[in-house]
């Protein structure tokens, strides 16, 4: 479950940006998650809600999950389309030219401190 890792390099990132603004607390961390990203996203809320009880910074924080849809682009046809619903090829052209441009992120969008 790399779900814990990702948790913990959030928190590892969040914690740095706070010492750097003399944050004491965090309420809200807002994340974008990509529909293909490989993050679990309940594995990540349940990994979130053990890890904020052992680190004080994030206690009492709230983690929300913002979906970002996956959008593939065609080469050929320069179209963009549902990536998921269609997958590499693409349903204007049938072409394999293809590539992700959205939907594998894992970022950190906002935070909401005291």
């Amino acid at each position: 479950m790399h779900e814990l890792g990702v948790t913990f390099h959030i928190m590892d990132q969040l914690e740095q940006v706070a010492a750097e603004n003399e944050v004491t607390c965090i309420h809200k961390v807002i994340l974008e998650l990509g529909e293909v990203s490989t993050v679990i996203e309940s594995y990540l809320r349940n990994c979130w809600g053990w890890a904020a009880k052992k680190r004080p910074l994030f206690y009492e924080s709230e983690l929300v999950v913002e979906t970002l849809p996956a959008i593939t682009y065609c080469e050929d046809c320069k179209q963009t389309y549902s990536t998921v619903e269609y997958g590499k090829i693409c349903p204007y052209c049938s072409s394999e030219h293809t590539y992700l441009v959205q939907g594998n992120e894992c970022n950190i969008k906002e935070i909401e401190v005291e």
